[in-house]
């Protein structure tokens, strides 16, 4: 059995990570005309504090947060909307963004309560490959090199490869996806790079696990890939 976020990645996470940003039209008044103010805005910080399933992790102050997916409608009665399970239980704790052209960071979770069954360490690389798997309805895929590493008591399954926007044969990353098991639940991190720097603040980022905490979300090292693909211009 595959064990997978795909439904996250894929139907909320992938479209945005994958879109090419449209120019935003300028707020500056014009010359001559009246200056207006600028509307606040609420700006969330980049990071995910402790879960229910018990990890966080952050990223640099300058990432942009971002919705994962709209929001959902009111429900007037609480029988209307059917109780999660299985891999509608996965859940993006974090969508952040960085850079032009922009550099996107995911991280999922999936409740082990939800979803109705405990993963064990045997099934860390069906769950990790299938959220992996996802990523071929948006990029075309090449290079892809995994292995495991472990931050103190936890395995980590990651994958690295290149990537090009289907569609955009301009627009190519480096794609990669780490994931593991915690008591409680799962969780995985993904990053779509535009270049190496995007790249090593994705794996730099700061993590706890279950109370432990790491320097790095990926250690140097811990995988051997091929260079990161420069992203050249539509």
């Amino acid at each position: 059995m595959r064990f997978s976020v795909v439904a996250v990645l894929a139907l909320c996470c992938l479209p945005l990570a994958a879109q090419v940003p449209a120019s935003t039209p300028s707020t500056e008044p014009a010359p001559g005309s009246p200056a207006t103010a600028k509307p606040a805005t609420s700006v969330l910080p980049p990071q995910i504090k402790d879960t229910d399933i018990g990890f966080s992790y952050s990223l640099p102050a300058d990432w942009q947060t971002m919705a994962s997916g709209p929001a959902k409608p009111d429900v007037p009665y609480p029988t209307v909307e059917a109780p999660k399970k299985g891999n509608a239980c996965a859940q993006p704790e974090l969508t952040a963004r960085n850079g032009s052209p922009f550099s996107v960071v995911v991280v999922v979770a999936l409740p082990f309560d939800c979803y109705g069954q405990t993963l064990k360490a045997t099934n860390l690389a069906d769950f990790a490959s299938g959220a992996a798997e996802g990523l071929k309805q948006t990029f075309d895929i090449t290079n892809p090199v995994l292995t495991n590493y472990t931050l103190g008591s936890h395995s980590m399954w990651i994958e690295r490869a290149s990537g090009t926007v289907k569609g955009q044969p301009g627009s190519k990353y480096t794609l990669e996806i780490a994931c593991t098991l915690m008591a409680k639940g799962a969780a995985c991190w993904w990053t779509m790079a535009a270049d190496e720097t995007h790249l090593q603040i994705f794996e730099q980022g700061p993590v706890t696990l279950e109370g432990d905490a790491f320097d790095a979300l990926v250690p140097a090292g811990a995988i051997q890939a091929a260079a990161p693909a420069a992203n050249k211009p539509s």
